[in-house]
């Protein structure tokens, strides 16, 4: 599909006369550089314009792609009320059925991008979909999209060239049906073992995680940003590990990060990275800095995307980045979804206004507010003298280029039929599910009989709990009682208290790591009538003391499917993972390490980078096109 103002220059060029003037301005012209056009397109930009560029809220698909002109589920505005009423040309979109469904709305949402004064396109960004992790605040279910572990999988496998390999699938499924932006990469540090957003990082260990951040970001943007690239913004800066006591930003009690081991300089290092390869965005957390001090100098405790300290004087002075900054979501209003409410996360700065609020974001130095749709609110600002036009030039300016480099301004669309032969194709899926297997991690595995208990063979009779039994069937008949089976097998995922009061609250993984002493029991019992294999599924740490020393053998998983585990188990893949997080002995070690230091429990049951190879198995090469499951 092309423009309906597509032509051709004299010359031959081919351009889109996105303003409708039958001339090829110089904005338009695709031969020229990214910061011409940029410039001649700012100087014609009004005022509403530049200041719609400035937000980017959510935005949903209508179900058989159409323009959803109502509010939706999250969204809070008809499509062509943000897109032509408030000028906004970047959005964050949510769930999505089909590929072609996708395509077809980007195809739609791009015709009406043009009808605006300048045919500014729209940035499509996502949040990460293609895991296991079902959270609106911060991840989809992969859906269409191929399936890979979480984070933390890709970091358990330890191989740069995977996580390479990850991104740039993702990257042309992304490309296939028109989202041009990631929100992400999460290159976090995991080093406080309670915290709820483990799931989708690369782990604790810095000098890894940076590394992995460079592949991640060749993998999606390419060596320099490009019409193939998808722009990541990555986050969140600088580094949104040590949240006080592992409670999440997203929620007022999880407001406060700390230092108490004086680790700033640690979480930082992956940021540092991601500002060498070309990161096209850099996003702040939420989290409210306490005690802490960078260069002799107190820096004010306010949330990072309201801390002019460490956006301008950390992220743009010192480190030289000049890259887009997006704000984490809703910093200035309040959310409401239904009968819930999630306070805007204004940490420190509760007692301001949302204007007031605008105005100190702005003067931290971020250039795009996120989640929020509040155009009027910036205009009346700029107008009002509080905030100067050449402050809203800066922020548009770092927004157009990138816009400009990614070719949206030659051609946002996309071919529906191109989309569909590309997203979850077979070979994309197979090495996703082949990474899903190889990812799992290998913490226990006694022997009984004389031999290992993995890689597990048929066994007659076995007990599952977790799995269906078509998917265990190879093991043997599925059987009520342990007692009358040769083999349990158990997949239970890691423990949290579920809490369901402020709204995302219930998809977020909180609170101890403790498994609840009915199932301990339960699962001792279990192994006590034959033996055990436990697959827990790890988006954060979980005590698994209790069970060593009674499970013949217990797995770690980071969001694999059940044939994926058991492509592990029985050894068809072998299963290479080492631990990205340590996993604690106890809760008490817990409680008594520091937030922001890595492998700080004491006496972990499992160190960091552990994990035991199967014994006779070994690594297949990966197939040239998918691989076979018996």
């Amino acid at each position: 599909m092309t423009s309906p103002r597509f032509h051709t220059a004299p010359d031959g060029t081919r351009f889109r006369d996105l303003n409708g003037n039958g001339v090829m301005d110089p904005y338009e012209d695709p031969r020229r550089s990214v910061d011409e056009r940029t410039e001649d397109l700012l100087g014609r930009l009004s005022l509403e314009e530049k200041c719609g560029l400035m937000f980017q809220t959510v935005i949903e698909v209508g179900d058989d792609g159409e323009l959803l002109e109502a509010p939706g589920k999250i969204s809070k505005s008809p499509t062509t009320t943000v897109v032509v009423g408030k000028n906004m040309t970047h959005f964050n979109v949510h769930a999505i059925r089909t590929a072609r469904q996708a395509a077809e709305w980007n195809n739609r949402l791009q015709a009406l991008a043009a009808t605006t004064p300048h045919g500014i396109p729209v940035t499509i960004s996502t949040d990460p979909r293609h895991a296991f992790v079902e959270n609106t605040g911060v991840a989809f279910s992969a859906g269409p999209f191929s399936q890979w572990p979480e984070g933390l999988g890709l970091a358990a496998l330890d191989d740069v060239e995977t996580v390479r390999e990850f991104a740039e699938v993702a990257r042309r499924e992304y490309r296939a049906v028109g989202i041009r932006a990631a929100l992400h990469p999460q290159i976090d540090l995991a080093t406080e073992p309670r915290w709820g957003r483990q799931a989708q990082t690369l782990g604790q260990d810095a000098a890894r995680v940076a590394e992995f951040t460079a592949a991640y970001l060749r993998g999606f943007q390419g060596e320099t940003l490009g019409p193939d690239s998808v722009a990541c913004t990555t986050k969140h800066f600088p580094g949104g590990g040590p949240q006080q006591g592992g409670e999440d930003a997203h929620f007022p009690y999880g407001r406060e990060q700390v230092y108490p081991g004086g680790m700033f300089d640690y979480h930082l290092e992956p940021f540092r990275e991601a500002i060498r390869c070309g990161t096209a965005g850099m996003m702040p957390y939420y989290g409210m800095p306490i005690g802490l001090e960078l260069d002799g100098q107190p820096i004010e405790p306010v949330g990072f995307g309201y801390n002019k300290q460490i956006v301008t004087g950390l992220l743009r002075e010192q480190l030289g980045y000049d890259g887009v900054v997006v704000t984490d979501w809703e910093l200035v209003n309040d959310n409401h979804v239904g009968d819930q409410v999630l306070p805007a996360r204004a940490w420190g700065v509760e007692h301001l206004s949302a204007t007031e609020r605008m105005e100190k974001i702005l003067d931290a130095g971020a250039d795009q507010f996120g989640g929020e749709e509040c155009v009027d609110m910036l205009l009346d600002l700029v107008r009002s003298g509080r905030v100067s036009e050449e402050r809203i030039d800066a922020s548009a300016r770092r927004l157009l280029r990138v816009k400009f480099a990614l070719g949206l301004f030659d051609d946002p669309f996309v071919d529906v039929d191109e989309a569909e032969r590309i997203v979850g194709n077979a070979d994309f899926r197979a090495q996703g599910e082949r990474a899903q297997a190889r990812s799992l991690t290998v913490l226990v595995n006694e022997e009984r009989d004389g031999a290992p208990v993995l890689p597990l063979g048929a066994v007659g009779a076995v007990y599952v709990e977790g799995f269906r039994p078509d998917e265990v069937a190879e093991l043997g008949r599925v059987v009520a009682d342990p007692a009358d089976a040769g083999l349990a097998l158990v997949r239970v995922g890691a423990p949290f208290d579920p809490r369901d009061d402020l709204f995302l609250e219930a998809w977020f993984h909180q609170g101890s790591l403790e498994f609840a002493p009915g199932l301990v029991y339960r699962l001792q019992q279990i192994a006590a009538s034959c033996p055990l294999v436990l697959v827990v599924n790890l988006d954060r740490p979980a005590i698994l003391t209790p069970f060593v020393g009674h499970a013949a053998a217990i797995v770690a998983d980071y969001g694999s499917s059940a044939r994926a585990v058991l492509d592990a188990l029985t050894g068809r893949v072998a299963p290479r993972g080492r631990l990205p997080i340590e996993i604690p002995r106890s809760m008490d070690a817990v409680r008594a390490s520091r937030e922001d230091v890595p492998s700080d429990t004491g006496d972990p049951v499992f160190p960091v980078h552990f994990g035991l190879d199967l014994e006779g198995v070994e690594e297949a090469p990966e197939p040239t096109r998918g691989y076979a499951h018996r």
